[in-house]
């Protein structure tokens, strides 16, 4: 069974599962829900109208839920869902969505956001994505499952971070970064293919070998970028440069980080 510790603020209308520990002077507002086996290690606060997935940790701290770092934000009804088993660590703060963002900010399972992390208004973060120490997501970002973003960097709105990519230190990303991309130097450069990620993941050497002839075709090949990809998609037999390809090829609000 869960507890609260007697110096907790729990305001009315929270919604605690029995089996949440919730420690020493935290704050839990009136609209937030907390789910089974969540742990509010001490002086952390929750707040706005945000869902805490089961069995997720936050560390002292964190403040998580507040109202979006935004002019344009008028006291609208946003939310902020966090799912299940992260881990959040000392000083990270996460704020809810705003009206013309979608009102929601979203994050995954299994995430690790390090100490000093900020995930903005309307960002959407997936599963098992890595933040480390003091990284920046700004307001609508996407970052796809399984990135990881290095230390003291930072997104800038609207972009979109691909599955499996990773963002090297004290990097600042302006445009989208394609799956599986490497990057970095300061203004961040798209400088590879996160070949150690893929193999931890188990990819086969079969199509590691076409992710990086497609990188070259992506890099060297005649046309745009968006030709590029376009023939790519027309020659590809490999499900990994397909997903490429149909990142390329989507919606988005920013340019793209090409190969150099």
């Amino acid at each position: 069974m869960g507890s609260i510790h007697p110096s907790a603020v729990i305001e009315d209308g929270a919604n605690i599962d029995p089996s949440a520990t919730i420690g020493p002077f935290c704050v839990v507002g009136p609209e937030v829900q907390i789910e089974a086996g969540v742990e509010l290690k001490s002086h952390v606060v929750v707040t706005g109208r945000t869902r805490v997935g089961a069995d997720t940790v936050i560390f002292p701290f964190a403040v998580i839920g507040e109202i979006p770092q935004d002019l344009k934000f008028k006291g609208e009804a946003t939310e902020l869902v966090i799912g299940q088993r992260n881990r959040i660590r000392e000083h990270v703060t996460m704020n809810c969505g705003t009206e013309g963002g979608g009102g929601i900010t979203r994050v995954g399972d299994d995430c690790l956001f390090m100490a000093g992390c900020h995930v903005a208004h309307d960002a959407v973060i997936g599963n098992r994505v890595i933040l480390v120490n003091s990284v920046a997501i700004a307001g609508h970002c996407v970052l796809e499952d399984d990135v990881i973003v290095g230390g003291l960097s930072g997104v800038h709105q609207f972009v979109r971070i691909g599955r499996g990519a990773i963002i090297g230190a004290v990097t600042m990303v302006t445009n989208d970064v394609i799956p599986y991309g490497l990057v970095q130097a300061p203004r961040g450069a798209l400088d590879g293919l996160n070949l150690v990620g893929l193999k931890r993941r188990g990819v086969t050497r079969a199509d590691i070998t076409a992710l990086r002839a497609a990188f070259q075709m992506l890099a060297q090949g005649e046309g745009t970028f968006q030709n590029r990809a376009q023939r790519l998609k027309e020659e590809a037999t490999s499900e990994y440069v397909l997903e490429i390809v149909d990142f390329i090829t989507a919606d988005s609000d920013r340019h793209f980080l090409t190969p150099g």
